[in-house]
């Protein structure tokens, strides 16, 4: 099996020959710390953090996080603004106190309002996206440290950013990941996947009734300030492999090769699948076990109970296979160093994008289940020679290769290419 070279997480542009920063445009112009502003999805969060990661500054960054009221009638407005959500919240929660107090005075028994996000799960220690305190720290502190990154996730996420940059527009550069749908100008840099475009295609516009285009984003191809990329971006590189080989050396290392790694993730509005998933995916397992040394299965989340009852069933007792219970430590990215092959259900961009990182064998299980832009995103793959589809007549002891998918230090070079461009730079 020949070598496959990673990617390098990128540095920062070298100093010219060690010359102090006041000769460089001074503080002002050096940017050394990040804010991350999450929201609460970790596929997301990773975006954020992997690019801040690959620009340097993952010892210098800090997670701010917007929340979202949860639970009862909460379930039923998330499709709100988070700054309308929660005054409706706070609204309808006065409504209820005040009626928990006539019901009190009738003797009925209280029932306490469901709490925020993060309530008795760790999240307390997470520090809320608040714009106003994340613009005077900006404003206060540029003389200082000079100018703060900021680099935020998902859709929750479009509002906290944007203000940043309206109200600190001279002391902040913001980079939005996943796109924002509309007005792009709001933000110093967009970094979001090929397919977020595909409803400008001739093939998506055929599929979407005339009177409803208009309400069909984003309108616009994609402008300077756009950064395109395949897949996800997130925190796997060369170092952060070698790394995870280390520290999963004694479990891995014994096991015969080669080692396929299943990852089985859930469906989503664009790759719909169940049961019948299931079995097709125990079948064509079946059918290679020979050519395996040891066979690694993981779930997510997202997996429903009744896909991975049938994994269970089917395959948890076979001498070659293991499946995690999901108890910590999560062995992911143990997975991803010691790896021979994988078998990805096509439901999780982030899942094949950290797997095509690797240059390693993917092979994608359910992608004919998948429409609309998920069916661009693995029509991308496939054209890349990044993902075969798994058909159970693999032989795994053969092994391909590719040039490892590269979004997150492409994205990360692009930052340095707009930074530059403002005067600034990055010096971790």
């Amino acid at each position: 099996m020949k070598p496959i070279r990673l990617p390098e997480p990128p540095g920062s542009p070298p100093s010219m020959g060690g010359v102090p920063d006041i000769f460089e445009g001074g503080v002002y112009g050096v940017i050394r710390r990040a804010v991350v502003i999450g929201n609460g999805f970790p596929a997301s969060e990773n975006q954020s953090i992997g690019l801040v990661r690959a620009l340097g500054l993952s010892e210098k960054q800090t997670l701010y996080r917007v929340t979202r009221p949860t639970g009862g009638i909460n379930e039923w407005l998330h499709w709100l603004p988070v700054s309308i959500h929660k005054k409706l919240y706070y609204i309808i929660s006065q409504i209820y106190g005040y009626s928990q107090i006539l019901i009190a005075r009738r003797g009925k028994k209280l029932v306490p309002l469901p709490r925020e996000n993060g309530a008795g799960i760790g999240l307390s220690s997470v520090l809320e996206a608040d714009v106003k305190n994340i613009v005077r720290m900006a404003k206060e502190t540029f003389e200082k440290d000079g100018p703060l990154l900021v680099v935020a996730s998902g859709r929750d996420t479009i509002s906290i950013a944007s203000s940043i940059k309206r109200l600190a527009s001279e002391n902040v550069f913001v980079v939005q990941i996943q796109h924002p749908r509309s007005h792009l100008d709001r933000f110093d840099m967009v970094i979001t996947p090929q397919h977020d475009y595909y409803p400008l295609t001739p093939h998506a516009q055929e599929q979407v009734p005339r009177f409803l285009r208009k309400w069909i984003t984003p309108h616009e191809p994609p402008n300077d300030r756009v950064v395109l990329t395949v897949g996800a971006l997130h925190q796997v590189d060369s170092a952060s492999l070698r790394s995870a080989a280390n520290a999963w050396h004694d479990e891995f290392a014994p096991l015969p090769k080669p080692l396929l790694v299943v990852n089985i993730g859930g469906p989503t509005r664009y790759c719909r699948y169940g049961t019948d998933l299931a079995k097709q995916l125990t079948a064509s397992l079946h059918n290679v076990l020979t050519s395996c040394g040891s066979v690694r299965i993981s779930f997510s989340r997202r997996t429903p109970e009744k896909v991975s009852n049938i994994i269970l069933k089917e395959l948890g007792t076979h001498p070659k296979i293991y499946i995690w219970d999901g108890e910590e430590p999560n062995p992911h990215m143990g997975h991803l160093a010691w790896a021979d092959a994988f078998v990805i259900t096509a439901d999780s961009v982030s899942m094949l994008s950290e797997a095509c990182s690797t240059g390693k064998p993917v092979y994608v299980v359910g992608s004919e289940r998948c429409t609309w832009k998920f069916m661009e995103f693995h029509k991308k793959l496939r054209e890349r020679g990044l993902v075969r589809p798994f058909t159970g007549l693999e032989d795994m002891s053969e092994s391909w290769s590719y040039p490892p998918l590269n979004d997150t230090a492409e994205a990360a070079s692009r930052v340095h290419k707009a930074l530059a461009e403002r005067g600034w730079r990055l010096r971790p």
